[in-house]
């Protein structure tokens, strides 16, 4: 996009110098990592760790497995995943599946289906799928975690008591009493310190507490109970790493051909799953931190989670995905970019390699009181509100309880078959109902209104007498065509023997008077008091549909221009909110409440006239939360300064470039602006009114038009049409010369994270003219409905 720098013929390389899109050359940075990166790296790696030691001890397989995956999931997943801030490695969420799989198949098997399924995630990459993985219920996504939590909960009890887990949920209750009676007190005091220091590291209160939990508390619980167990020489198992010469690597798996498709498919389906809903959190917890990072690239991740459990099978690594624990800390730890998942995987290189001696130091039971307590953690009370709150709780402890007492795979399908009746019990359940209230016959509709309700819709508008007047309230966001041509032969019938009737929606405020494209009557005659239907699609680009308007209401009162009355004002204003409520609310709530969750972040900043004509989401197509507007008479921008500066504009300008980081400022003059008439028109001497002192600041946009010796701006194909047009162009020019005057703006358009942006919008030909520099003057060129600027002539 051309620069929208005003340009002299002499200047043209003063012009280039401050192009916003051509920044001067940054210096090369001597350390290519920044030091965020650095810093958040070593932060993620001590949490990864002890974990990933603690899930490959949790699912049976060599303890070396856990560092392997943890290592590929940051240089393969790190380097290749579409989500660059999302730390992939073991996750608790794969134990049980694991876990399984080496029980029925053994280590090198489980291997190899590993690689299997990181083949079968490139496929599915390919195809470009991986938004489907979003359409599963969160329910059916929480239920499954939760029961994978229940079931790594349970087993590792078993460990924290010095003993050893059974192979199912139930095996492990049922042996819990013997296991109980047979405690290991040495492991059952190293699991108790674990947890303690689990749960209080990140309550200690005061300024010490803020620094000390910048330590991450997984790490100094097991650094606690591995020095507490060397101090006091006490006799526990713990880890065994054995020599990297005798690490097994994957081998042909061996058993049912549909058994190991089975496994591999719940591996896919799990492993991407969980890495596809963790990228599109990272990149929620992401945006208030960084708001010019660019989202989450889900087939690329699905791409970059198979070539990684590819390499990690191939090396005898455990399967890995997404892991929410680690993530999280990597984006509050400050990351900045891939590099930070990257070196905590070089880290976790040089951890194997260099730091056996002090790793096997660590107690088994640390290490299992640790995953017992994620796994306690996956059972997600907020998770569990959620739910209630949206009434899914069936589909949630369906899915819950399938994972734990019959497989992740299972119970994922159970929780699908849970949440297809339920939307097809929601979509049938509706109640109808039929009072008589004062002489007005009200039936009420309950849930969504299709063919399976017909008879009963029919039933209750039969109950209503010919003759009289009705109300039907829709509680429902749905309409079927079999139920809409039930209603609308019951209203002509009702209205042709003198009803009326009059359709509500779920607030009781009017919707309609009719179903039919005819004005509403009563008795055959015209309704002097029911206001004609309106159809408009609501949240789409303005158009002026010309409704049918009711007669003109009589002149407002002294009484109504005093307030105590609503005036006709009033009643167009409430009307305006209603159909809001009415029609656009229900589709943008959703949108509303993501950011009111997340806070804003524009993309730009749009500078523009107070005018009533220019409606700057319909001329930019931009919805809530995209643009940082700032509207005044003129769009003027005035010079910083004590004499002649305005707080006002200069504090909106440094809150979207410095708090905001809007990339771009645009400033947007339009055809007939009544201020840039009104400085034509101006005397030297303005008077000292607020409106005089305000155009001021339009004074040296007057000064550049009368200077001769620089050419004037004009559209492409023609010169303006007239003094007013001209100096609407020339004030547009102007504006953007005063917001480099700005310290705000200077500073971010010499870093090249900022654009300036010049448009003219002719309010009668509805088209918007974008402003380009040429080597010879300032040329306004039109959009063209593709989006392209037509070749300025």
């Amino acid at each position: 996009m051309p620069a929208c720098v005003p340009a002299r013929a002499s200047d043209s390389a003063r012009r280039r110098a401050h192009q916003p899109h051509s920044p001067p050359p940054a210096p090369p940075r001597r350390f290519p990592v920044a030091g965020a990166d650095l810093s958040a790296s070593v932060a993620v790696f001590l949490i990864a760790l002890p974990l990933s030691l603690g899930i490959a001890l949790a699912t049976g397989a060599p303890l070396q497995s856990g560092l392997v995956a943890a290592a590929v999931g940051g240089l393969v997943a790190g380097r290749l995943g579409g989500s660059p801030l999302q730390v992939s490695g073991p996750a608790a969420g794969l134990t049980v599946v694991t876990a399984d799989l080496i029980h029925h198949y053994g280590w090198r098997a489980t291997c190899a289906i590993t690689v299997l399924a990181g083949l079968t995630q490139l496929g599915l990459g390919c195809l470009r799928v991986a938004r489907t993985a979003l359409a599963v219920s969160p329910a059916i996504v929480h239920g499954m975690l939760a029961g994978i939590g229940v079931t790594i909960a349970v087993a590792q009890l078993h460990i924290v008591l010095g003993g050893t887990p059974q192979s199912s949920v139930l095996g492990n209750l049922l042996a819990l009493p013997a296991q109980l009676a047979r405690m290991q007190p040495a492991a059952l005091s190293m699991s108790v310190l674990t947890l303690m220091i689990l749960w209080a590291w990140p309550r200690i209160p005061g300024r010490a507490g803020r620094r000390l939990r910048g330590v991450p508390a997984a790490l100094v619980a097991v650094a606690a109970a591995t020095l507490t167990a060397s101090l006091a020489a006490l006799i526990v198992p713990r880890v065994e790493l054995s020599s990297w010469r005798d690490h097994a690597t994957a081998g042909l798996p061996e058993g049912p051909v549909l058994g190991v498709i089975g496994a591999v498919l719940t591996i896919t389906l799990v492993c991407s799953v969980q890495s596809l809903l963790g990228a599109v959190a990272v990149d929620k917890l992401a945006a208030g931190r960084h708001p010019h990072l660019a989202r989450s690239d889900l087939d690329r991740e699905l791409l970059g989670q198979g070539a990684a459990n590819i390499v990690s099978g191939a090396l005898g690594g455990l399967p890995l995905a997404g892991v929410a624990v680690r993530s999280s800390a990597n984006v509050r730890a400050g990351a900045i970019s891939r590099n930070s998942t990257m070196l905590h995987g070089v880290w976790t290189v040089t951890a194997a390699l260099l730091m056996v001696p002090v790793l096997e130091l660590i107690p088994l039971a640390s290490l299992a009181a640790l995953v017992m307590a994620v796994g306690i953690q996956m059972v997600s009370l907020h998770h569990i509100r959620t739910v209630t709150r949206h009434r899914e709780v069936p589909v949630y402890a369906v899915t819950t309880l399938g994972v734990v007492f019959l497989g992740v795979l299972e119970g994922v399908a159970l929780g699908v078959a849970a949440a297809a009746v339920m939307a097809l019990r929601r979509l049938a359940r509706t109640r109808i109902t039929h009072q008589e209230r004062q002489g007005v016959h009200h039936v009420h509709v309950r849930g969504q209104l299709t063919f399976l309700a017909v008879p009963r819709l029919s039933r209750a508008l039969h109950l209503v007498p010919a003759g009289t007047d009705a109300v039907v309230r829709f509680d429902g966001s749905f309409m079927d065509h079999a139920a809409y041509e039930t209603l609308q032969d019951w209203e002509r019938t009702h209205r042709a023997h003198g009803g009326t009737l009059a359709l509500t929606g779920r607030t009781g405020a009017r919707v309609a008077t009719t179903l039919s494209p005819d004005v509403t009557t009563r008795g055959g005659e015209p309704s002097a008091v029911q206001t004609p239907v309106c159809r408009c699609r609501p949240w789409t680009p303005w158009r002026n549909h010309r409704c049918d308007r009711p007669s003109p209401a009589p002149p407002a009162t002294p009484r109504d221009r005093a307030g105590s009355g609503p005036g006709r004002s009033g009643q167009q204003l409430a009307r305006g909110i209603s159909a809001f409520q009415r029609n656009t609310a229900p589709l943008i709530r959703g949108e509303l409440a993501r950011l009111a969750r997340e806070g804003q972040s524009p993309s730009q900043l749009f500078l523009t006239c107070a005018d009533s004509r220019v409606v700057t989401s319909m001329i930019t197509s931009s919805g809530p939360g995209d643009l940082f507007v700032v509207r005044n008479m003129g769009n003027l921008v005035p010079m910083p300064g004590k004499q002649s500066g305005d707080d006002s504009v200069a504090a909106a300008l440094e809150y979207a470039v410095d708090v905001l980081a809007v990339r771009s400022i645009t400033v947007c003059g339009h055809s007939g602006c009544g201020a840039i008439q009104a400085l034509l028109t101006s005397e030297p001497g303005m008077p000292g009114t607020p409106l005089g002192r305000w155009l001021r600041h339009g004074l040296p946009s007057l000064e550049r038009m009368a200077d001769d010796t620089r050419p004037g701006p004009r559209l492409t194909g023609r010169d303006p049409a007239d003094a007013v047009e001209l100096l609407c162009l020339t004030n547009v020019v102007q504006q953007l010369e005063h917001l480099r005057a700005h310290g705000s703006v200077a500073r971010a358009l010499h870093d090249g994270a900022l654009d300036l942006h010049g448009v003219y919008f002719h309010v009668g030909e509805a088209q918007a003219y974008l402003l380009g520099t040429t080597d010879e003057d300032d040329v306004f060129g039109p959009v063209a409905a593709a989006g392209d600027l037509r070749d300025p002539a």
